[in-house]
């Protein structure tokens, strides 16, 4: 990872992309394929920090499941090269954090935000899972944003929806603000950084992505962002039922068949939920995710 992860990046005209008349589909040989792309070392390991929390029964993030108390994580990961890092998403401040309570007070961790936040400006590069306040407004809300926004990427439909259509005011972008990021586009699958493929995976939001890694050791791992909310709805194939989000139905049903094919048959790949707190708590158990970022 000898040069910054600006790799294959141009500027495009953010156009609003149409939604694919055909439903989510991926070729897992194809993403291993595009992560090796890239030349350098695979990455090491991988990090997670939790920097808030929503209290919510459990039958939002599973549709039919028990109305019984559920933590949801709010989480960031940090990818450890030989030389550097790479974030995935970047938190949020407490006003953004406020939006998500719906009026309820709910945890937020200021100390492990600062950590996301250092994380951050030592990162080579910065990639969000989806356009959602929760995941990119660490970089757009930030007063280092200046220096933040050149290396993170986003995708030509996250650029357009946060500028036409944000989940809230807090996470508008200007046309001004788009061009400081690294806009990309791609029809299904996009090389990223050494061992690291974006996955193209409308449906919780427009620009959704799963994000594919590979290790140095050889585990893998599919950072799945918010096409479930619980690893339990990848079990069960079951979409949430949450009266607050509009999602693409036939996307999400695609999406949590694929992310169940590979739990069944792929047993060397961690799917990644980025709200379940029991599978959290678990991979840092497991050693699968390092508690805490370097």
């Amino acid at each position: 990872m000898k040069t910054p992860f600006l790799f294959a990046v141009a500027f495009f005209a953010l156009v609003a992309a149409p939604v694919s008349a055909q439903p989510f589909s991926a070729d897992l040989a194809a993403i291993r394929q595009a992560a090796k792309a890239m030349p350098g070392a695979l990455p090491l390991r991988v990090n997670v920090v939790k920097f808030a929390e929503s209290r919510r029964t459990k039958n939002f993030a599973i549709k039919g499941a028990p109305r019984e108390p559920s933590i949801q994580a709010r989480t960031v990961y940090q990818i450890v090269y030989p030389d550097g890092t790479v974030m995935i998403d970047s938190g949020m401040d407490q006003q953004v954090h406020k939006f998500f309570g719906r009026g309820v007070e709910e945890p937020y961790f200021a100390e492990q935000e600062q950590k996301v936040e250092r994380a951050l400006s030592s990162a080579k590069a910065i990639v969000v899972t989806h356009e959602h306040g929760d995941h990119i407004a660490g970089v757009i809300r930030s007063s280092s944003f200046a220096t933040l926004a050149p290396k993170t990427t986003i995708t030509r439909t996250q650029a357009d929806t946060l500028m036409s259509a944000p989940q809230m005011p807090e996470i508008k972008l200007s046309a001004e603000q788009v061009q400081r990021f690294n806009v990309v586009d791609y029809q299904t699958v996009k090389p990223f950084a050494p061992g690291m493929a974006l996955i193209k995976s409308a449906g919780h939001t427009p620009g959704s992505q799963m994000i594919y890694l590979v290790l140095q050791s050889g585990k893998e791992y599919v950072f799945a962002g918010d096409v479930a909310w619980h690893m339990d709805g990848v079990r069960s194939v079951t979409g949430k039922d949450a009266p607050w989000i509009t999602e693409d139905e036939p996307n999400m049903t695609a999406e949590l068949s694929w992310l169940n094919g590979l739990m069944r048959n792929e047993r060397n790949i961690a799917i990644v939920i980025s709200h379940d707190e029991d599978q959290r708590l678990q991979y840092i158990r497991d050693k699968v995710l390092g508690d805490g970022f370097e």
